[in-house]
């Protein structure tokens, strides 16, 4: 079988992340060629994001993103390329990547909008009335607590939901968000032709049609079997009535979402036969990206958000983490664990204690020894997810501790730290806990670490890093994964299409990786193992004091 790609071809990929929209074009030979950005606050400051979301003062938790914003942000990125000289000519497949759980809802009508978009005018001009609700909840919502408790009820529990789905229910996933629209907003929900999630929302517009969920991204959403990879009857019935119409099939990740619509090929020049492959979520594009293919593959993904994630064969899902179908292989599953309070609350310790500057931040992190003289702790900007845990800062000192033994330890609680120790208590906490909970949930020790997302840029964070985990720590050419793995996807999905079958992704960059912008380099070596046995005990109790403050303060 022939595997290689078009001479003289390109392969698109987005990144439709929290913050921003990118996007990366490989050659054929799998190296990039182009990129660009579109940051929501500074680019498109009329929506009035923080962040790229909108904060309710008024309801707890509720947090959410201006649809419309999404939508020009695509004018703008592909207006950036045509300033750079991109010929779109040459792009044969595109595909994208969500932030993972948000959601669309569309109107009633709003097939015939996408079917016969305008190219002489702007997408924002044309989407005006095209949504149900012009907010879309995002993956930082907590307001939902109350419905994933009535679907879980439903299924028999949380363990019986996550064996089923992949998850226990959260708050984020986009089942107990359609049911609180359900349940408070009934008019909107009538009202929805079609719910996409942010993934399946973007590949919409580019075809002119609705595209199909797939099946990795739906599974971040407590309505799919995740082993027989179809929406879980029972599941939807928990959900809201109706539901399965509004959502539409399920489609593999790989496959192939439409073509190319007459607005970007009359307005860009995309040239007619291009395939828009299935977008998926930012994690599972990360995990594309990163060419995770074998357990013992281990990624951490330091952005808005950070997510630590991997590869199982076995899928044993329970009540911590995620279990998702693997976007690149039908035969095997990615397993993730995620945290909401990741950069955002990096750069508020930053802002804090170091002068609103990195430089001085990582001063800070290599005077302070590792182990931090015992101190302890939990920051918590936003309701987190892993543990979960209400806004809040909690700080402990632990007396006498040596990093020899936990007999006879005691921990008590302090108001604050000196500002250098404050810098290594966040960055040793969030690495600490990541750890923990790898462990707890099964993860095995890595074999490879990967760090990406932009803080995967600081050395000073991965020195951290290799002596938490014991691990040599690799990082890749370009810390943005997931509009990369898109790309790559691209690419995938249009030689599976060729073959007429699923055809293995390596066989792209078998024996070449390290001529390609996929290639990853040993960056921080690990530490030593002495330093990790210390940092082993200081888990350890850090999960003591986490665990009581779950028991007494806990969400959930």
């Amino acid at each position: 079988m022939d595997y290689s790609l078009p001479e003289d071809s390109l392969f698109l990929g987005f990144d439709s992340s929290t913050q921003s929209l990118k996007a990366t074009v490989l050659d054929t030979n799998l190296n990039i060629i182009a990129s660009e950005t579109v940051h929501f606050d500074s680019e498109l400051p009329h929506y009035k994001t923080k962040d790229g979301v909108y904060r309710d003062p008024s309801r707890t938790g509720r947090i959410v993103s201006p649809t419309l914003m999404w939508v020009e942000a695509l004018d703008l990125i592909l207006e950036k390329f045509v300033k750079a000289g991109l010929d779109f000519g040459k792009i044969v497949a595109v595909s994208g990547s969500g932030q993972q759980h948000g959601s669309v809802y569309w109107k009633k009508g709003s097939l015939a909008t996408l079917a016969s978009l305008n190219p002489e005018k702007p997408l924002l001009t044309q989407f005006g009335d095209a949504f149900a609700t012009k907010e879309s909840p995002i993956w930082m919502d907590s307001s939902t607590m109350v419905e994933c408790r009535e679907i879980e009820k439903v299924i028999g529990g949380a363990l019986q939901l996550s064996q089923l789905t992949g998850s226990r229910a959260y708050e984020r996933f986009t089942g107990p968000q359609i049911r609180k629209i359900y349940k408070t907003l009934p008019d909107v929900y009538h009202d929805t032709e079609r719910i996409s999630l942010v993934s399946s929302f973007m590949a919409s517009i580019l075809i002119g049609s609705y595209a199909s969920i797939d099946e990795t991204d739906g599974s971040g959403m407590n309505l799919v079997d995740i082993r027989q990879r179809v929406w879980s009857k029972i599941a939807l019935e928990a959900t809201a009535p109706g539901l399965e119409e509004k959502l539409g099939k399920l489609a593999p990740a790989h496959a192939v979402a439409g073509l190319i619509g007459p607005y970007f090929v009359e307005r860009f020049h995309f040239k007619n036969g291009c395939l828009v492959i299935q977008w998926s979520g930012d994690n599972p594009n990360s995990l594309a990206g990163l060419t995770l293919n074998k357990p013992g593959d281990l990624a951490i993904s330091l952005g808005t958000s950070d997510t630590i994630f991997g590869i199982t064969n076995e899928p044993h899902p329970g009540l911590e983490g995620h279990v998702f179908p693997n976007p690149v292989d039908p035969k095997c599953y990615m397993v993730m664990l995620c945290y909401k309070n990741g950069s955002l609350t990096r750069e508020d310790v930053r802002n804090r204690c170091a002068e609103q500057s990195w430089d001085v931040f990582n001063k800070f992190l290599e005077v302070t020894p590792p182990l931090n003289g015992g101190k302890l702790g939990f920051y918590y900007k936003e309701h987190e997810i892993l543990p979960p845990l209400p806004v809040g800062f909690h700080r402990y000192v632990l007396e006498n501790f040596t990093g020899d033994s936990l007999y006879g330890l005691k921990e008590h609680e302090v108001d604050g730290f000196d500002a250098p120790s404050e810098v290594r208590a966040i960055i040793e906490g969030q690495l600490l806990s990541m750890r923990a909970h790898t462990e707890r949930f099964g993860m095995p020790s890595p074999n490879r670490l990967i760090a990406t997302g932009g803080a995967s840029a600081n050395q000073s964070i991965l020195k951290a890093i290799a002596s938490i985990f014991g691990s040599d720590v690799y990082t890749v050419q370009r810390p943005d994964s997931a509009s990369l793995g898109a790309a790559l996807r691209a690419a995938h999905g249009w030689l599976c299409n060729k073959a007429g079958k699923f055809v293995p992704i390596s066989c792209m960059y078998d024996n070449k990786l390290e001529k390609t912008s996929l290639s990853c380099h040993l960056t921080m070596p690990a530490g030593d193992a002495q330093l990790l046995s210390k940092y082993t005990l200081l888990m350890k109790k850090r999960m003591e004091i986490e665990d009581q403050l779950v028991q007494k303060l806990g969400r959930s």
